[in-house]
């Protein structure tokens, strides 16, 4: 190609993935909007190969539908969509915590503790980001002690699709205070080697649609209005 790729020549398809991810995290790409091959393809210095095995992945993680004679349009993120994510991340979680249980030494209930203490300090300091990433860690905590890469790889994808489609810029303060009691009730339960207990507060509670429908609702407002009118 004559035009130089601003992308590094190492796994195209990935650098072209994680660049359209990117785009669509911070609005640049938005739901409802079509991705022009063509377009694109020139914008990043190439081919039309590796743009294509990126989109294809997308597809499969329900960011984009690929439409005959539409080409590829961007997804809207609607309630049922969450409501759906919510069920199978709840259910996934569960079983990599039953299956991490055994695993779960004092080292690990310490991390969960102090995770979710930073978690409580970056929301009085109303530092959504850093709360947010300290929640991914206090999780995988547990979930990559569970053994089963294929079950962290979907847990982790339909996350994304919730938080970053596009990336959320505020937060519901009080949606964020009840996840980390829920935590600390969470980590006693494993404290005190209540394994069928906490594996059902996982999913129950924690990752139940219905229990956490109001701050859903309050959250994802754009998702809502979605539904309503479809």
């Amino acid at each position: 190609m004559s035009k130089k790729s601003i992308l590094i020549l190492t796994s195209l398809k990935e650098q072209v993935y994680e660049y359209l991810r990117e785009q669509m995290g911070k609005g640049e790409i938005r739901p409802g909007s079509s991705i022009n091959m063509e377009e694109t393809s020139k914008k990043l210095g190439v081919s039309k190969t590796p743009l294509r095995d990126a989109l294809l992945q997308l597809e499969m993680e329900n960011f984009v539908s690929i439409l005959p004679r539409r080409g590829v349009v961007v997804n809207h993120l609607t309630l049922q969509d969450i409501k759906e994510s919510y069920e199978i991340i709840g259910a996934l979680e569960s079983t990599a915590l039953l299956c991490a249980f055994d695993k779960i030494k004092k080292s690990e209930i310490e991390k969960l503790q102090t995770l979710n203490m930073e978690m409580k300090e970056a929301i009085k300091r109303d530092k959504f980001s850093l709360y947010s990433a300290k929640n991914l860690k206090f999780h995988n905590t547990f979930l990559n002690l569970c053994g089963n890469l294929s079950l962290v790889g979907i847990v982790n994808n339909l996350k994304r699709r919730l938080y970053d489609f596009p990336r959320q810029e505020g937060f519901v303060k009080r949606w964020e205070e009840t996840s980390i009691r829920e935590h600390k009730e969470l980590v006693g339960l494993i404290e005190q080697g209540r394994r069928e207990e906490a594996a059902r507060f996982i999913r129950d509670v924690h990752w139940s649609y219905e229990v956490q429908e109001k701050f859903i609702k309050e959250f994802y407002r754009q998702a809502l209005a979605i539904s309503e009118k479809s």
